[in-house]
């Protein structure tokens, strides 16, 4: 059915699973899971490719005794524990749609902390709102920060802003953090380290596993895959404490998707309370090179349409 502003909300059934909610502005559509998650699987223009990968082995999967990807949009909390990060999501979740947002949760049972997801598809353009929320059900305060990553299909590339340069002798200060995990190669040719923009490709098969982290001010990130682009914008807090060596933003890469991860602020959430971390989304059909003054030129004007927080 569609509201009065012409979003469409309707259950279909998506890469097996039954009973998926899909939202369309007849630009673009997204699909959320109901039977697992809370995920996102599709995301692109109506009757086009879908951005996010959904790994095939995962399609239709209901029951499962261990944690899957299932691919997609996901909402986790950070820092990374085998533990605590992998509980497994295979089980319903609660939704609802009001003619606006779209209103996905579940409850982890061993973590005790309730996820949720609000979605909002903007009703004339191919853009949407993306508000994911943590609540503390523990008797006692835990230390987390809302933690979201998109995986992203195969092929593309992910685009990340460096800090604008400053000469030497004009400024001593350092500029940001760049982190780096213990299997991060910097001469993988996936990298491109340039003077505007970090860039990281996925490229089908290629192994192995490459990541990184960074604490992007600016706030936004992009993939092109096909001709089309996928943009987020999310937020910086100077005054914040981010996790992993001060990182807001990290990107990650195997031999069958790539991710990009945005993470809000690093905080001590007390029993009953709720944190949440804001993406905003935009999808743009553009044909973007690999050089920094073609980045400029195609995708610089696309952030500057991205939706306000």
């Amino acid at each position: 059915m569609a509201d009065s502003r012409g979003t469409v909300h309707e259950l279909v059934e998506f890469e097996g699973w039954r009973d998926c909610v899909r939202l369309s502005n007849g630009q673009a559509e997204i699909v959320a899971t109901t039977v697992v998650g809370p995920r996102l699987v599709r995301f692109g223009f109506v009757g086009g490719q879908n951005l996010f990968k959904v790994f095939d082995a995962d399609k239709g999967v209901t029951e499962s005794a261990e944690w899957r990807n299932f691919g997609g949009h996901r909402l986790w909390h950070a820092p990374e524990e085998a533990t605590r990060t992998y509980e497994n999501d295979t089980h319903p979740v609660d939704y609802s749609f009001d003619g606006d947002t779209l209103v996905l949760k579940m409850s982890e049972k061993i973590n005790r902390i309730d996820k949720e997801m609000r979605v909002t598809l903007l009703p004339d353009a191919p853009k949407a709102r993306i508000v994911h929320r943590l609540t503390n059900r523990n008797p006692w305060a835990i230390e987390l920060a809302v933690w979201s990553l998109s995986v992203m299909n195969e092929g593309g590339r992910a685009i990340y802003p460096q800090e604008k340069f400053v000469p030497w002798g004009v400024s001593f200060d350092a500029a940001r953090p760049l982190v780096l995990w213990q299997f991060t190669d910097m001469t993988d040719p996936r990298w491109t380290w340039g003077a505007k923009y970090i860039q990281l490709r996925q490229v089908p098969g290629a192994r192995p596993e490459q990541k990184a982290g960074m604490l992007n001010k600016p706030g936004w990130a992009a993939y092109t895959l096909n001709g089309e682009a996928f943009l987020k914008h999310f937020g910086y807090d100077p005054k914040a404490t981010y996790t992993d060596y001060g990182s807001n933003c990290e990107t990650y890469t195997q031999a069958d998707m790539l991710e990009v991860e945005t993470l809000g602020p690093l905080v001590k959430l007390e029993p009953g309370e709720t944190v949440e971390h804001v993406e905003t989304w935009m999808l743009a059909k553009v044909d973007c090179g690999d050089t920094d003054a073609e980045i400029d030129a195609k995708i610089l004007p696309l952030v500057a349409e991205l939706p306000a927080l």
